[in-house]
């Protein structure tokens, strides 16, 4: 192989000499690497090795795994304390609304209780007009005249 790739041409005999050379390299290496296992002494030491290194490579991957498992678990831990935290602030967040809502309620009751009231004190002299005849305050006269003019006001508004 040597041989064939000196006599190929120069920019490709360049690269092909050097991966020739590291094959080379890379075989020698395999051939002491086969020299060494193969004698019964060293055998023994290197099964040791690999046994050993065996060993703290799973355990070195127990305690990462463990580690990224704590990490986790207390990430999980953090999120549902948030949810919970989330929760209780909807559910007082809920309990305010309603409380609102009650009161807006009862607000609105009062006034309408008031309105009913104020219509039945403005019917109360009406009332006794027509049963009477009379008209407490006003007569007859300029109560049409306001609603005339009240009607008025209405139709200049609807021209706007």
């Amino acid at each position: 192989m040597d041989l064939e790739a000196r006599s190929l041409q120069p920019n490709v005999k360049a690269v092909l000499l050097a991966k020739l050379r590291e094959y080379k390299s890379d075989l020698n290496n395999l051939k002491s690497e086969h020299k060494r296992l193969a004698s019964t002494n060293s055998n023994q030491a290197a099964r040791d090795d690999l046994l050993e290194s065996g060993m703290v490579d799973a355990m070195s991957v127990s305690a990462n795994q463990r580690g990224r498992l704590m990490m986790s678990t207390e990430r999980l831990n953090e999120s549902s304390d948030r949810i919970k935290e989330s929760r209780r602030t909807m559910r007082e967040t809920e309990e305010l609304g309603v409380s609102i809502l009650q009161d807006l309620h009862q607000q609105r009751q009062s006034l309408l209780h008031a309105n009913d009231t104020v219509f039945l004190l403005l019917k109360v002299p009406y009332r006794h007009h027509l049963l009477t005849g009379k008209f407490e305050g006003k007569d007859e006269k300029e109560i049409n005249e306001e609603r005339r003019k009240k009607e008025q006001v209405k139709e200049i508004k609807m021209l706007f």
